[in-house]
């Protein structure tokens, strides 16, 4: 049963709102007593100055912050620790006191973000909120926003997830919540006779279209570096009287016992720790040009952000675009993204002696009738692979190049057999490698989750060098005449 569309089930109910988006959950009714006595005034003014929120809910309420986004799966690499920020705090205090179940204010809404919860019944601690807003992890899969609906219940088709990706965005480092009863509440049209209303403001924004919440990777390893390196339970943390890594942080292990030792000096790999979040995907505006952007390799595969169908940019062309298009306009244009962003592959082409106007998707192209160099744009494909596929096998090198699709690797590829798998090289490796095997060795996915890779064939190398690299040992190889190699990237 869908409960995000079925909005009186019941006696008693807990309801969340995140910008643009609300979830319900059934609870058990009794009373609300305890809860008048912590907050309700049972409309007598309040005295000016006192606050809203105990400073015991302030706690737990920060703390479940804390440690919500400290275990995020799959683990962040630049989750900042959350702190408590009085001035947002007076923010939802004076939104919480105007008893209206919808966001706002208005003005406000631009430069912050913000969860909603109201429930009426016998007494809960703020926290139940703050973990149904976390529990929403179930309809989010990292890091494709758009398999959660995000309009529910306006348009009920499908579940929420936006509580969650507000309480886990890595750069959301603020927080300041009120808690307000309100008597004669209406929500969604049904009056509550005495309401509880919590509010939490978010600063800076979160939940940007388009954008993954957090980056994956080993935990504090991309924190920013206003935070000198510092790490608290999996978090960016600034620690005033030292600056060092938490102990809890992953160590690269010991290479096993075993290992074969008949090697001449040359060959013996080199231990190295790395997390690689280079990614051969490029972030664009709405409005970047093709002729702006793609100056060198990677550039043939963007990520374009939600929203540009209000865009500026320029489309030139049908199918064949003019190199001073935009590059996210002509994927709206050509239908292979939607206004919600996403990602797209171009290839370029020569000289087209004209270019064709058309209005397709919401986008007007323009013609032109002079020569120009062009190109056109695809749907970025996603193929699951199994530990032991290649380069070679998938998505050999060819000139002019061609797109690979974005690969999935299972979880556990270290395990695989090493002869049947094998990984030659480090940073540049051999097409006959195992792709998902050189991810790990590469650092680009964790090999307990497995996730998402970008490849890019290319030309041969004279030599692969051999190292010791989380947990995997590559080989050192002469490239044969007809060898190729490629790279790896993160997906983030």
């Amino acid at each position: 049963m869908d409960l995000s569309c079925q909005p009186w089930l019941g006696s008693i109910l807990l309801l969340l709102m995140s910008q643009a988006v609300v979830s319900t959950v059934l609870l058990n009714a009794t009373y609300l007593s305890a809860l008048l006595d912590k907050y309700g005034d049972e409309g007598l003014a309040k005295p000016r100055g006192r606050r809203t929120i105990t400073q015991g809910d302030v706690q737990v309420i920060l703390d479940l912050h804390n440690r919500l986004r400290g275990q995020v799966y799959p683990p962040a690499s630049n989750m900042e620790y959350m702190v408590w920020d009085t001035e947002l705090e007076r923010t939802a205090e004076e939104w919480a006191e105007t008893c209206l179940w919808e966001h706002g204010p208005a003005g406000l809404l631009p430069h912050i973000g913000q969860n909603l919860g109201v429930h009426w019944g016998r007494y809960r601690p703020p926290t139940s909120h703050v973990q149904a807003w976390y529990d929403e992890v179930k309809d989010y899969s990292f890091p494709y926003p758009q398999e959660c609906n995000p309009y529910c219940p306006f348009r009920c088709s499908g579940p929420v997830c936006t509580h969650y990706t507000q309480l886990v965005w890595a750069t959301s480092s603020r927080i300041g919540c009120a808690i307000n009863v309100c008597h004669n509440m209406n929500v969604w049209g049904q009056i509550w006779a005495k309401a509880v209303y919590l509010v939490c403001n978010y600063s800076p924004k979160g939940n940007w279209w388009g954008h993954a919440p957090y980056k994956h990777g080993t935990p504090c390893s991309a924190c920013p570096p206003s935070y000198g390196g510092s790490c608290r339970n999996n978090l960016c943390y600034k620690d005033e009287w030292s600056v060092r890594r938490d102990e809890n942080n992953a160590v690269e292990p010991e290479a096993p016992r075993g290992y074969p030792t008949a090697r001449t000096p040359s060959e013996v790999p080199v231990k190295q720790v790395v997390v690689d979040t280079q990614q051969m995907s490029q972030q664009v505006t709405c409005d970047t040009k093709l002729r702006d952007q793609c100056k060198g390799t990677p550039c043939n595969r963007y990520e374009c952000p939600a929203g540009c169908l209000d865009g500026r940019g320029k489309v030139v062309g049908t199918v064949f675009y003019e190199m001073q298009s935009s590059i996210c306009r002509a994927g709206l244009h050509y239908g292979v993204i939607d206004n919600d962003g996403g990602w797209l592959d171009v290839t370029r082409h020569g000289r087209k002696e004209f270019f064709i106007k058309s209005n397709k998707n919401g986008v007007q192209s323009l013609g032109k009738y002079h020569s120009a160099n062009a190109f056109t744009v695809s749907k970025v494909t996603v193929k699951v692979i199994t530990c032991e596929m290649t380069v070679a096998q998938l998505c050999p090198f060819q000139n002019p190049t061609r797109h690979c699709p974005r690969i999935y690797c299972p979880r556990n590829c270290m395990e695989e057999n090493s002869q049947m798998s094998r990984v030659i090289g480090t940073g540049i490796y051999s097409d006959v490698s195992s792709i998902c095997r050189a991810a790990v060795h590469a650092g680009v996915i964790m090999n307990s989750s497995g996730g998402y890779v970008d490849v890019m064939p290319v030309d041969k190398r004279r030599q692969y060098i051999a190292s010791y690299q989380n947990g995997i040992y590559s080989e050192s190889m002469q490239n044969h005449p007809r060898g190729k190699a490629f790279r790896v990237f993160a997906v983030i």
